[in-house]
């Protein structure tokens, strides 16, 4: 039994590059279908729990992989922190120890963040 999900679509507006739009619809896409397959098997979560990183936030660990990416030269974590207003050590909770998530708008800004390193321009 095939089970068809609608293609999830990110508005052209925000202007994510399309390898990041892919990875990111892929990654709902396989959550979505192991979620179908596990909630026969699961207790349903609590409503209002925070969510941490892990196999539960998919598209959080693919933009956290895509960030990591561009941030290999020696103070781009710091120069990063300063333009989402955090320490730079929140920077690491995020993507080195993923322990935590950004709240909507320090996500936001990291979206146009990335697309500005890709278009070679720097936001900071």
């Amino acid at each position: 039994m095939a089970i068809h999900l609608p293609q999830p679509q990110l508005p052209a507006a925000l202007g994510i590059p399309l390898d990041l739009a892919v990875s990111l619809a892929e990654a709902a896409e396989k959550s979505i279908r192991q979620r179908l397959v596990e909630s026969a098997r699961q207790r349903r979560p609590q409503r209002g729990l925070t969510l941490k990183p892990g196999r539960e936030t998919p598209l959080w660990n693919e933009l956290a992989a895509f960030t990591r990416a561009q941030l290999a030269r020696r103070g781009e974590k710091a120069k990063l922190a300063r333009l989402l207003g955090l320490p730079r050590q929140r920077i690491h909770q995020f993507l080195g120890e993923r322990s935590a998530l950004p709240d909507a708008e320090r996500t936001l800004l990291l979206l146009l963040w990335l697309q500005a390193r890709r278009e070679g321009r720097d936001l900071a």
